[in-house]
């Protein structure tokens, strides 16, 4: 007995071919493929189709893209500066960053030895750049400029990172950050706070010998005493009252 249930027809009144449908093959036998009419027959056996899955209602699940290099770099960099933000520093975690940022524990371990180690980066990565103060004529203009931009620093994701880092590592924990910090928030202040002082020295609204390191440590010192013991709130009403009540007094030309 032939296992393919064939395709039956008969004439119509009209001459036409008309197809019947055969009737249903027994579980366990493949139907074959009906052939359209003046088709070759194929040669040798039909190929056997393979049975698509049953829809299961519902939406299909979707499937997150594998991220690599630098797109990896900045979810896990998002999810450091998130979680040591809400839960400090003591209680950020490896596996708590792996699973924030959707991937594997070991692709930290393979850049970073330490999660001290990765907020570093984390914080290099994203941190705003100092900008620099163009001559503008004046030197309360440019120390308010100069202002505004370390607060616009300290306001952001970074800046907030290292707001809780200050408030909850003491000095033993903080040798870790202290390179960082010099390097990319205090060294830059300086040099900023010295060219501004220097520039209104040579027009005449600076005093003469107020240039110097242990003035320009001033404003920094403030902003990081602020973020540490006052609240943290560096904002524009902030950043006048420093630079009229402490920094210009100290600075004015007689």
């Amino acid at each position: 007995m032939d296992q393919l249930v064939r395709r039956q027809t008969s004439v119509g009144p009209s001459g036409a071919v008309v197809a019947r449908c055969a009737p249903p093959a027994p579980v366990g036998v493949t139907r074959a493929v009906p052939l359209q009419a003046g088709a070759d027959a194929p040669e040798g056996p039909a190929e056997p189709v393979e049975d698509e899955p049953e829809p299961s209602g519902g939406p299909a699940a979707p499937v997150a893209a594998r991220r690599r290099g630098r797109a990896l770099e900045a979810a896990i960099f998002e999810a450091t500066l998130e979680l040591l933000t809400s839960g400090g520093f003591a209680r950020l975690t490896m596996e708590g960053v792996a699973g924030a940022a959707q991937t594997g524990k070991a692709a930290l371990y393979r850049r970073w030895t330490s999660k001290a180690d990765l907020v570093v980066h984390a914080l290099g990565a994203t941190l705003p750049p100092p900008v620099g103060i163009p001559d503008l004529g004046s030197v309360r203009a440019e120390l308010v400029q100069l202002m505004a931009g370390f607060g616009m620093i300290m306001g952001s994701p970074a800046g907030t990172a290292i707001r809780v880092l200050m408030a909850e590592l003491d000095h033993e924990q903080a040798v870790a950050f202290k390179d960082f910090l010099d390097d990319r928030v205090m060294r830059p202040a300086n040099e900023a706070l010295l060219d501004i002082l220097g520039r209104g020295e040579r027009r005449g609204d600076v005093r003469p010998g107020a240039a110097t390191p242990i003035v320009a440590d001033v404003a920094p010192a403030m902003l990081f005493y602020r973020a540490k013991v006052g609240g943290g709130v560096v904002d524009d009403a902030f950043c006048r009252e420093l630079v009229d009540q402490v920094l210009m007094p100290m600075v004015r030309a007689r």
